[in-house]
């Protein structure tokens, strides 16, 4: 008898740096039995090379949760990498006889077709992201959000100093009025409400500070010529009052 598993594979797409979720049923009568995960395709040695166990339900990036009432125990695994991709086993303990099995195939994505934009700004100055909008997305929510990754990025839109303009058929923009040196770092937009690989558009923003202290500097030095000048001319009028007078 071959050591494999199994018959029906179910498959499952998840993103890299996203998260997927195993979902894996057993009977009525395994609802106190032990419950495991493993990776690759050989029974015989699932247990000995679990990822996770009902007996310990949180290792590392794997997590389980057993839901009675359905009778379905799932295995999360967050921060998804390329490497996850591959046949995992669901196991169920028996106390006589075989342990029952069933198989889940993973296919973990990259971010392939996510368009990235290098952007640069000024503190004080506005800058403004262009998005693209597919006609068919025209009427969804269109979302700007901040940080890395993108599953765990915040929304900006219900930001005072965030403004969407320019709302098109084919795109949308949404500036920043007054750039400040928080606001540096990796934007992501899109008007499609699933989130998918390919309808992100990825920005990284830097934000140059030396330029304001250089426009303060300029003004400062401006105003200090100036001064310099009304002085000056202030001590020339007195010394010719002086020479008329003599």
């Amino acid at each position: 008898m071959s050591d494999s598993c199994c018959n029906t594979v179910n498959k499952i797409h998840s993103n890299k740096e996203s998260s997927a979720s195993i979902s894996c049923p057993y009977d009525s009568e395994s609802v106190n039995n032990l419950m495991f995960v493993c990776r690759g395709n050989r029974p015989s040695t699932c247990l000995q090379q679990a990822l996770i166990t009902s007996n310990i339900t949180q290792n590392g990036r794997f997590r389980l949760v057993d839901e009675r009432k359905s009778r379905i125990f799932t295995v999360t695994i967050s921060s998804l990498t390329l490497k996850d991709s591959g046949l995992y086993l669901c196991g169920v303990q028996r106390n006589s006889g075989l342990d029952v099995f069933s198989a889940v195939q993973l296919e973990v994505k990259e971010w392939c077709c996510v368009k990235t934009i290098k952007m640069s700004g000024s503190v004080g100055r506005p800058v403004t992201f262009q998005c693209p909008s597919p006609p068919q997305h025209h009427n969804d929510t269109m979302l700007l959000c901040k940080g890395h990754p993108v599953n765990s990025c915040t929304d900006m839109m219900n930001q005072s100093r965030f403004t969407l303009q320019n709302v098109s058929p084919s795109s949308f923009s949404v500036t920043i009025t007054k750039l400040e040196a928080g606001d540096a770092g990796t934007y992501w937009c899109r008007s499609d409400p699933e989130a998918s690989v390919g309808n992100y558009t990825q920005f990284h923003l830097s934000v140059d500070e030396a330029n304001h202290e250089h426009s303060d500097a300029s003004v400062f030095a401006l105003f200090a010529l100036h001064a310099v000048m009304l002085v000056v001319m202030v001590l020339v009028k007195v010394y010719k009052n002086k020479c008329h007078k003599k």
